[in-house]
């Protein structure tokens, strides 16, 4: 009888909920996990991009981001059949379908947790980093809109970071996702 396909663990959450922090965690107790930052598309797709092409300068606004970001969990399952953590900022429900709902309709056992905390502990996490200057600033702004859109249920399971250790988090998503 085959294993079942390894699931993908999508961590979300307002820049500053902890995703990075409790990804990394969590990789480093599910056995032989990829943890995988979209980020990283991202980043390479504004460098070879021309601005003058591009409609915003988020990448998440570029189709090319999401499909690209879809297929690389998705050879990431197929090549090496390891559980994949991702942490990703989604808050618009479009782009939050085209990646997780279409990983889902491809029969993809996606666990998805939405990191929530108060503006105001997000602010203090954020001024906290060691980061470009310029980073924090767009993270500090983005605060009320990335918050306000992630309490919706289409986001959910939500779980709490705000007094939580990061452990405690990494527990709670464990738990919930029986890895």
């Amino acid at each position: 009888m085959d294993s079942p396909d390894p699931p993908v663990i999508w961590l979300n959450g307002a820049f500053g909920a902890g995703k990075t922090r409790v990804a990394r965690e969590l990789s480093s107790q599910v056995p032989d996990s990829i943890m995988f930052d979209p980020e990283l598309i991202g980043l390479m797709l504004r460098q070879t991009i021309p601005e003058a092409l591009r409609a915003s300068s988020d990448f998440q606004d570029l189709p090319l981001w999401r499909s690209l970001t879809n297929d690389t969990i998705e050879g990431l399952l197929e090549q090496y059949k390891r559980p994949v953590v991702v942490a990703m900022t989604v808050v618009n429900p479009d782009y939050f379908d085209q990646l997780v709902g279409r990983l889902r309709r491809a029969g993809r056992t996606v666990h998805h947790f939405t990191l929530i905390a108060t503006p105001a502990t997000i602010r203090a996490r954020l001024l906290t980093r060691p980061s470009w200057p310029l980073s924090t600033l767009w993270a500090l702004r983005q605060v009320e809109r990335c918050t306000a859109a992630l309490e919706s249920s289409t986001f959910e399971q939500h779980v709490a970071t705000d007094n939580t250790s990061v452990a405690d988090v990494v527990a709670t998503i464990r738990r919930h996702a029986a890895i």
